[in-house]
């Protein structure tokens, strides 16, 4: 037998090698999997609870109703940052219940320099729950470097207020503003084709208009005004100041700061926004004072809100045949099929209402809805099965969070009741259908598009010719027939003529006060008060409740802890040391209108090309 050539032996060595690496990775990777699986399901072994602490509510990121699906991969491997994590509400209303009957926590401390949104309609939701915990007797503070607007109405619910000697506290007040597009489009020769049904329908104006129209501005102004003046109510009634302080100080700060030689600390100290000014290490002192205890690195003892909640918390168990209340929430675009949370499917959550409806022991639904709208289609599913649920004789409340409007006021609009917060918007009630065509820049790229069709309407939705005039006249028909099916929808649910709900709609947005003034509402509250309303229409007086959410699979369950574990793994505190994650999270916010333009345009999916959304509806929310 002849020896192998030296290149053939180069080869097969070389090939071996290649085989003995690609083995030893597999195997690392094999175990680097059984460790994340370790601590997903372990985490090292449950950590005891401190005989004495604070509970310390420190959310980071964006406080929400339902958390988004998350890629477990992304989470194991990405940039982990502020502007990507999610806190549920529900998390934070239930930790802070607990801990008002819980001996071993003596006081609750708000630490709230990494939350970067909550908006108001959370934050009374939380004021709620931290009047409970104060009514224990037990202290509320907060403390931080720096209150933005939106973190300091959840820190003035506190007794005392601290603030670090080089903090300050950032008020401008709200504002909608949007840009507008008309001029670019007729430089770029875009023609943008909207038809809506609804004087007031804004979603249209920036691809007609340079600026806000007149009736917009007053209308937007109405309901921002509105809120405004919630905001600054709240805060002068929790820091006992008078009537008008805040807006004295957001609109003479220039002068406030410079009576203070331009320290922004003593500024808001003055204002009598804040109690103390403290350093880091004075705080802490301070703290574990009022706490009573000190942790092993003389730290005032707390425990995070997350963690005491997930060992507080037991499982959702319903006794067997017991009547009990279902929560379902929907959150976000309403688009058609299924969808992951964080975002409406129509036939996901219409699936999800059927079955909680025929669930043992259900008694009645309430539904959380915080969407500012979407697909028409989806909508109108979403709707049927409301309806059909209410047919089988159970009843079904509404609770809106931050928004529910144009789609988000539809599949709410025939609940047996509808409770909003203080703050919601709602309203929004139009249709709107809108389609670009590049016919005229195509041509100015020397492009032209010529054919033939069989019919008068072959091709007629193709981008780079002009609009089918059959395809315009029919659009303007599906619109004006979608409105007046969404005005008599209203009319029936809210016992209403559809002459007094064309009045209050055509478009226009309201503040949860002016919705509940004319009928699109019936009761201010929040989702405790509408699970309430719902045991009572049910005739249940002490119901349990059930969270209900789209059952998971095995492999999806595990894929979620994966995703959970390894993001908490990875996301700290925000702190003096985390600049990068800092600097990261400011770009997030900074790139999050574009971010919010490439959304919409990919949630454009009704096969009807219809749509009842609401975008002026975000700014303060």
């Amino acid at each position: 037998m002849s020896k192998p050539s030296a290149l053939r032996r180069l080869f097969g060595g070389l090939w071996n090698f290649i085989t003995r690496v690609r083995v030893a990775l597999s195997n690392i990777l094999f175990l680097a999997v059984l460790v994340l699986l370790y601590f997903v399901f372990t985490g090292g072994g449950p950590t005891p609870l401190p005989d004495k602490a604070a509970l310390l509510l420190n959310p980071t990121g964006t406080v929400v109703d339902q958390r988004k699906s998350v890629d477990p991969m992304l989470a194991l491997v990405g940039e982990q940052n502020p502007a990507s994590h999610e806190v549920e509400l529900r998390d934070i209303l239930d930790a802070i219940r607990y801990a008002a009957d819980d001996p071993a926590i003596t006081a609750l401390v708000l630490e709230l320099d990494g939350l970067l949104h909550v908006g108001m309609s959370k934050t009374l939701e939380i004021r709620e729950a931290l009047d409970a915990f104060r009514s224990s007797g037990k202290p509320v503070i907060a403390r931080g470097d720096y209150f933005t607007q939106d973190q300091y109405l959840l820190a003035s619910q506190a007794d005392t207020v601290i603030l670090h000697p080089f903090g300050a506290v950032a008020m401008e007040g709200f504002g909608s503003y949007r840009n507008y597009f008309r001029d670019a489009l007729d430089k770029l020769s875009v023609n943008v084709h909207v038809f809506k049904a609804g004087e007031h329908k804004s979603i249209a104006e920036p691809y007609l208009r340079n600026d806000m129209s007149p009736g917009e501005r007053e209308i937007t102004g109405r309901w921002l005004g509105d809120l405004w003046q919630r905001y600054t109510g709240e805060v002068e009634q929790r820091r006992s100041l008078e009537a008008g302080a805040v807006n004295a100080y957001v609109n003479g700060y220039a002068d406030v700061l410079q009576a203070q030689g331009g320290d922004t600390a003593k500024a808001a100290l003055e204002a009598g926004l804040v109690d103390e000014l403290m350093a880091h290490h004075q705080s802490n002192d301070y703290l574990a004072g009022i706490v009573g205890a000190r942790d092993e690195e003389e730290r005032f003892e707390a425990v995070p809100f997350e963690h005491y909640v997930g060992r507080k918390r037991g499982p959702n168990l319903i006794q067997p045949g017991a009547g009990h209340v279902a929560v379902i929430t929907a959150e976000g675009n309403i688009l058609p099929g299924d969808q992951p949370p964080g975002t409406i499917g129509g036939e996901s959550l219409s699936r999800l209402i059927r079955d909680t409806a025929a669930g043992d022991g259900v008694k009645a639904i309430v539904l959380r809805v915080n969407s500012g709208g979407g697909s028409v289609f989806a909508s109108e599913v979403i709707r049927q099965a409301v309806l059909a649920t209410q047919a089988e004789g159970l009843p079904v409340v509404v609770s809106m969070g931050a928004m529910a409007a144009s789609g988000g006021y539809y599949i709410a609009a025939s609940a047996d009741r509808i409770f909003a917060t203080p703050a919601t918007i709602t309203g929004s009630i139009g249709v709107f259908a809108a389609i670009p065509t590049f016919e005229e820049l195509m041509g100015r790229l020397g492009v032209n598009t010529d054919g033939v069709g069989t019919t008068a309407l072959a091709g007629s939705l193709r981008v780079d010719r002009p609009l089918n005039e059959q395809v315009a006249s029919a659009l303007t028909s599906s619109v004006e027939f979608t409105y007046r099916n969404f005005l008599q929808l209203v009319a029936d649910g809210r016992d209403m003529s559809v002459e007094q709900v064309d009045a209050v709609a055509q478009g226009r947005v309201w503040s949860a006060a002016d919705a509940k003034a004319h009928g699109l509402v019936d009761e201010l509250g929040s989702l405790r008060e509408a699970i309430a309303a719902a045991a009572d229409l049910a005739g249940l007086e002490s119901p349990q409740v059930e969270y209900v959410s789209e059952p998971l699979s095995s492999r999806e369950m595990l894929l979620q802890q994966l995703a959970e574990r390894s993001g908490a793994l990875a996301l700290g505190p925000v702190s003096s040391t985390g600049s990068m994650r800092k600097y990261s999270a400011a770009l997030d916010l900074l790139l999050a209108p574009l971010n919010e333009a490439a959304d919409l345009v990919a949630s454009l999916r009704d096969p009807g090309h219809l749509y009842m959304r609401c975008l002026a509806c975000a700014a303060p929310l």
